[in-house]
């Protein structure tokens, strides 16, 4: 057996032992946490573990069909009234990166690598971005993989102890339950449209792809239903697993530098995140868990995962996912170009 085949084995096999542990315990989202912590510890204390590759990818787009299933026409009649929560995402990115930036300046970053680590967006979105800037990428890869770590480690804490949450909504139903044309055209979904929006250059084509083509199913009638249960168990699994392995070799020096600037930045967006949370709140654009799910700066697809498990308005929160990516990826490179962000 090649050398990555055994290492991926060996992961996922534990991945699933973090899974029987946080199942046993009877902790919250076993399928997600399980993989996560057992992968994460696994990795700082030297393992030499392996991402799934193209089975992780597979796996983000289950989610993409589950938002997208969600988006229904009395969602899409709903649109007009999230406006004007949505239209506070960009002041939201402008100030983090007003405060987030500064913070990595004073730390010691060059430019280039303060101007990517503060940027709110995807996790390999800002390490491209930063690499062809001239960035450090293993700084860039490791704040940003401890933000997401940080956020949806915390979140449901959060959700839990101040906003009266149960995570414990159904994900969807057992696989029997659906009919096996729904349950076909979600998966033709899923890979037709992952792959059609990587021909067309999407960002977040894992997630957008599936999500637009099952929508376009959704409205037109032909499915009522999200995915299975199980294959949401499965993404979790596949998504709390990469989150780990991005601690791979990790040295003593990077873990003192990058993951406590990391850590220390989640602080501030936390205040902010918060700040957004309560004017969204109190205004009576959101309900309070829909409010702190969508402004709370972690990754598009832990954001639903927590959503789904939350009960929580998928529509209204992955809209304003959607707005801070298109937001990050499409303002921060042209705004570092006008502002004469580079690399000493």
């Amino acid at each position: 057996m090649p050398i990555l085949t055994k290492r991926r084995a060996a992961t996922l096999a534990l991945a699933g032992l973090g899974v029987g542990v946080f199942h046993l315990a009877g902790l919250p989202l076993p399928f997600l946490f399980g993989p996560m912590a057992a992968c994460l510890i696994a990795a700082l204390s030297g393992m030499r573990l392996q991402g799934m590759g193209q089975v992780s990818i597979l796996a983000r787009t289950i989610l993409g069909v589950a938002v997208g299933a969600s988006i229904t026409p009395e969602v899409i009649a709903r649109v007009p009234q999230m406006a004007g929560s949505v239209a506070l995402v960009p002041v939201y990115v402008v100030l983090i990166g007003l405060v987030g930036v500064p913070f990595f300046r004073r730390l010691g970053y060059d430019p280039v690598t303060a101007w990517y680590a503060a940027m709110p967006g995807g996790l390999q979105d800002m390490v491209i971005f930063g690499a062809e800037a001239g960035g450090d990428t293993r700084a860039l890869a490791l704040i940003h993989a401890t933000r997401v770590l940080v956020i949806v480690t915390l979140a449901p804490l959060i959700l839990t102890a101040f906003y009266g949450a149960s995570l414990s909504g159904a994900v969807g139903a057992p696989l029997r339950d659906l009919p096996g044309l729904e349950l076909l055209l979600m998966a033709a979904a899923a890979v037709i449209g992952w792959k059609g929006a990587e021909r067309i250059g999407l960002f977040g084509a894992t997630i957008l792809g599936p999500m637009i083509l099952t929508a376009a199913l959704s409205l037109a009638g032909l499915i009522h239903s999200r995915p299975p249960a199980e294959a949401i168990w499965a993404a979790q699994l596949f998504i709390g697993l990469g989150i780990g392995v991005q601690y791979v070799g990790v040295t003593f020096r990077e873990l003192r530098s990058f993951i406590l600037s990391g850590l220390a930045f989640v602080v501030l967006l936390a205040a902010l995140a918060a700040a957004f949370t309560e004017i969204v709140t109190l205004s009576g654009l959101a309900h309070p868990i829909e409010g702190f799910l969508a402004f709370a700066p972690g990754g598009q697809a832990e954001m639903t995962v927590l959503a789904l498990v939350a009960g929580a308005d998928l529509g209204f929160v992955i809209l304003h996912h959607l707005t801070r990516l298109v937001v990050v990826i499409l303002g921060a490179p042209v705004a570092a170009r006008l502002m004469g962000v580079r690399k000493p």
